[in-house]
């Protein structure tokens, strides 16, 4: 049998194995990003080599498919009142701490990361800058956590990796020898981000109002209102390829078009009847956030066996202080200074500060650097790829206890005197990454 084979085996034998035990390990620390990622070291060249390092091609396809997803539907799920009303705490993680965090992730990486040059350090900052909710997706899901945070970190997470791609692909182009830098950093400002983005707005924009259009006119079905997602998502992200274009930039920016779509243009009676049976909610994106989700998992599974194994394997003290400051320093130092003046109390900014995961966008932007084969990039994987098992392991595990004891100081701080973090805010639209449920309800 091929190693293809045996890789598809593996991948789905890990799949039905864990969504069979899913809900029992709800309610435990061991997230579904540790298991996937765990099982992928175990299966890969490192352990039993079921999951070769020769399957880099598809790997790369699946990854970016996961990211594309991703971007479209976070986009397509936030709302303007969440940046508006309560979203003070998002709008300075977003404007003011995620330009902290990668500064602060350049800086550190100078000392630690020696070889590398300012451009290669500086992409290691915007790489491990993004952060991804679902790694600790129980922080933000206990309803014991106030949904003031709650909604910040969702919103956060949400948007921040898309944030990053512009600082992403403009580093990209200043470091010689990269695809990118082939094209000039004038060049890849142009094709990458507004061309890109003209495009996301085009396609997202266009195509929420078809179907808001046929929707009016009964001419499309529930189930194919899910599929016409994944095609949109996926067309915005072909078509900026197409032109030599960002298409992660490019699905992101349309995600949004397509949300604001959905929401500001009516879609008249004949659909009213399939909003009301699901509270009001529209349930389209549901299909392209659970695949996203699926694929996310998935790619856990085989970052596991085809970066983080390998990256295991030649450690050094350096790469694993690096990636313990990456995910303390790094992250709470801009939090708390982006948060100065907010009237947060300081349980709340550790709080914050220290649910940053990251994952799957660390993990794609991190494989794209190292696919274009420069100096520096064996190590930026290295880094990468330690860095978020570190996040796995700590984040995941720490989720659900820390979840339950905020709560508990929520509830008693509340009591006794007024809170900035009771101030009322809507719910966080919500997205449907697989893995932990919605926690306990109090």
């Amino acid at each position: 049998m091929s190693g293809g084979a045996w890789t598809v085996l593996a991948v789905a034998g890990v799949t039905a194995a864990y969504a069979l035990g899913s809900r029992r390990l709800a309610s435990t620390p061991v997230s579904s990003a540790l298991v996937f990622t765990g099982c992928g070291v175990l299966l890969g060249p490192a352990v039993l080599d079921v999951i070769g390092a020769d399957e880099k091609g598809p790997i790369t396809a699946l990854l970016e498919a996961a990211l594309t997803l991703v971007l479209f539907t976070d986009a397509m799920t936030v709302r303007r009142r969440d940046l508006t009303r309560g979203g003070f705490l998002p709008r300075r993680l977003l404007g003011i701490g995620l330009l902290l965090s990668i500064a602060a992730g350049w800086l550190l990486a100078w000392p630690l990361l020696p070889g590398l040059t300012v451009w290669e350090l500086a992409l290691v900052g915007v790489i491990l800058a993004p952060t991804d909710a679902a790694l600790g997706k129980t922080a933000i899901s206990d309803t014991r956590v106030p949904p003031l945070v709650r909604q910040g970190l969702n919103v956060e997470s949400g948007l921040n990796d898309g944030m990053v791609l512009p600082f992403f692909v403009v580093l990209l182009a200043a470091v010689p020898g990269t695809s990118y830098a082939a094209e000039g950093v004038a060049g890849t400002f142009w094709r990458s981000l507004l061309l890109s983005t003209v495009l996301g707005l085009l396609v997202g924009g266009i195509a929420g109002r078809l179907l808001q259009a046929a929707r009016a006119r009964g001419w499309i079905t529930r189930e194919w209102r899910h599929v016409y997602v994944l095609a949109v998502a996926a067309g915005s992200y072909e078509l900026a390829v197409v032109v030599d274009g960002s298409g992660f930039i490019a699905a992101w920016v349309a995600g949004f078009a397509f949300g604001h779509a959905l929401r500001n243009i009516p879609a008249g009676p004949p659909d009213t009847t399939a909003a009301d049976a699901t509270g009001g909610r529209d349930t389209t994106p549901e299909l392209a956030e659970d695949l996203g989700g699926l694929l996310a998992s998935i790619s856990l599974l085989l970052f596991g066996a085809v970066l983080l194994g390998p990256a295991l394997q030649h450690l050094t003290w350096q790469i694993v202080l690096y990636a313990l400051l990456s995910l303390t320093v790094v992250r709470l130092v801009p939090v708390a200074l982006s948060l100065l003046g907010s009237g947060l109390r300081l349980p709340t900014v550790l709080y914050v500060g220290w649910f940053g995961p990251r994952g799957l966008a660390s993990v794609v932007l991190g494989l794209l650097v190292a696919e274009e084969h420069v100096a520096g990039t064996e190590l930026m994987g290295r880094v990468v790829a330690v860095t978020v098992a570190f996040s796995v392991l700590l984040h995941g595990a720490t989720a659900p206890a820390l979840a339950g004891a905020y709560g508990s100081w929520f509830r008693r701080a509340a009591a006794s005197g007024d809170l900035r973090e009771a101030a009322e805010v809507p719910e966080p639209a919500g997205r449907r990454r697989l893995g932990h449920p919605h926690g306990p309800t109090g």
